[in-house]
């Protein structure tokens, strides 16, 4: 396998992940597998050892037999061999089992080669294996040969007492190789049938063990879907006793994840405070800087209704004075709404038209803007909504103005309205110069305004779209944004009516 290869497995694997209940079994498995194979090996080498040694014993007591009766038994005075000495059956000693090998070396010549079959024949030995047999050394100590066809054998070469005859002996190694193929193949099965035992006694072992940590996991998963970026959140849910016992490794995460969350519980009731304090000053103050404005809006214009009798700069200071005061009443009347529906004031719900709704928003809002070109998107029939008219107007009013306000002259604004399923959708789009990427997380929250690619032709208070996700959440609603240079589309989606 190749490096880049490797590489690309290596990533691919550090990429899946795995989780912590497969890795211990996989783990312990390995272990297992290990200790399963060094007992294996440990066990046939001390068994191969110990029947080799007594297949040399056996070899030994078979060599000396067959030396003895080369030497028939008479030491001073052996008999010659024979003619025909590959022929001669002079070394098929007595006792000897099937396969045993016996040959004769005289004058550095093979004279007698043959083994017994397990008929108790015997048969002559190739030629081929005469070199072999010549190469044993004489040592009295056995050695592994390969003889061709016949296998491996074990073979011991004794140097009889007449000086220039050698007697070699040999017994077959296949019963050993058998016995120790036989032995790793019992020990293999019992291995496999103990790793899969281990193996589901360890999942089972390992899933009870782990029941704890999904325990948690689960009251993770219920925190994580509640929602604390805003209101009153009360964080009840916790680790259940069992799972904190400090004594143990799972119960002290499940304790410690019991105080993280009283914390965050008590942070988010801080929070709540602090919010409601801010929610409740804006309100007020919203509301006592209603009547001061309305004076100051008053006075302005009926200073203006007298401007031909005023010097050019102070007649200039009063309609800015005038303008300013409106847009500080409108500043002021979008945070006072913001705070009724902060404090959950109840909307006056009932089956509104939108398609109704949007011809409207939209008539009035071609004739503020009169350089954009404004479209209609509706259906053959009427969609009908249940909610607030007056707020629901005012959602298609603001984000109408927003696409007015920040496109330039000449941008194709498109308001539209189709049924899908149980909701009402409501759409809004622009081919202007889009929202910025940075932005657009943020485009629903208050005072959130951009200066980048989508111009703006007049000043904005930064409470439109915060405005339209409140009352589009106090329907039960959705609002969502997707912008792309030549393409921003705001859509809605509020619960349709009934029949």
């Amino acid at each position: 396998m190749s490096p880049r290869r490797r590489a690309e497995l290596r990533e691919r694997l550090r990429a899946r992940p795995v989780s912590l209940r497969t890795r211990l079994i996989a783990e312990q498995l390995v272990l297992l597998a290990l200790v399963c194979l060094v007992i294996g090996v440990v066990t046939l080498l001390g068994l191969r050892a110990y029947l080799v040694r007594n297949l040399e014993e056996q070899l030994r007591d078979a060599s000396a037999r067959a030396t003895m009766f080369v030497q028939r038994g008479n030491p001073a005075n052996p008999l010659p061999l024979p003619p025909g000495p590959r022929e001669h059956p002079g070394t098929d000693a007595p006792g000897q089992g099937p396969d045993t090998l016996n040959a004769t070396i005289q004058d550095g010549d093979v004279a007698i080669a043959r083994r017994l079959t397990s008929t108790g024949d015997s048969e002559a030995l190739p030629t081929d294996l005469d070199a072999v047999l010549l190469g044993l050394p004489v040592d009295g100590t056995a050695h592994d040969r390969e003889l061709g066809g016949l296998g491996d054998y074990l073979l011991l070469a004794s140097r009889t007492e007449r000086g220039d005859l050698t007697v070699i002996t040999g017994l077959p190694l296949r019963g050993l190789d058998n016995t120790l193929w036989t032995t790793a193949l019992l020990l293999g099965g019992i291995a496999l049938i103990g790793l899969t035992t281990a193996g589901v006694a360890g999942t089972l072992i390992v899933r009870r063990t782990l029941r704890p940590l999904d325990r948690m996991a689960a009251t993770a998963q219920r925190v994580s879907e509640l929602e604390l970026d805003r209101g009153e959140v009360a964080l009840s849910v916790r680790v259940p006793r069992a799972d904190t016992d400090e004594h143990t490794e799972v119960g002290q995460v499940g304790a410690a994840l019991n105080r993280m969350l009283g914390h965050i519980g008590n942070a988010l009731a801080v929070r709540h405070a602090s919010e409601t304090r801010v929610r409740q000053f804006v309100a007020d103050a919203s509301h006592e800087l209603r009547t001061p404005l309305a004076a100051i809006s008053g006075y302005a214009e009926l200073a203006r209704r007298r401007q031909d009798d005023l010097p050019p700069d102070v007649a200039h200071a009063l309609s800015r004075v005038g303008s300013e005061s409106q847009r500080m009443t409108t500043l002021v009347e979008d945070l006072l709404l913001l705070a009724r529906l902060d404090s959950g004031r109840p909307l006056l719900l009932e089956t509104v038209d939108l398609s109704l709704l949007v011809i409207n928003a939209v008539s009035d809002a071609k004739a503020a803007g009169p350089d954009h070109r404004w479209h209609l998107d509706l259906p053959a029939e009427p969609v009908h909504a249940v909610g607030d008219q007056a707020r629901l107007h005012q959602v298609l009013t603001n984000l109408l103005a927003n696409g007015r306000t920040h496109t330039p002259p000449g941008t194709t604004v498109t308001a539209g309205v189709r049924q899908e399923g149980d909701s009402a959708v409501l759409t809004v789009v622009d081919d202007g110069p889009g929202i910025p990427a940075e932005l657009l997380p943020e485009v629903f929250e208050r005072f959130a305004r951009g200066d980048g690619s989508r111009n703006r032709a007049a000043g904005s208070t930064g409470l439109g779209l915060a405005i339209v996700a409140a009352v589009v959440q106090a329907h039960s609603g959705t609002v969502r944004v997707e912008s792309v240079p030549g393409r921003t589309e705001f859509t809605v989606r509020l619960p349709a009516a009934a029949g």
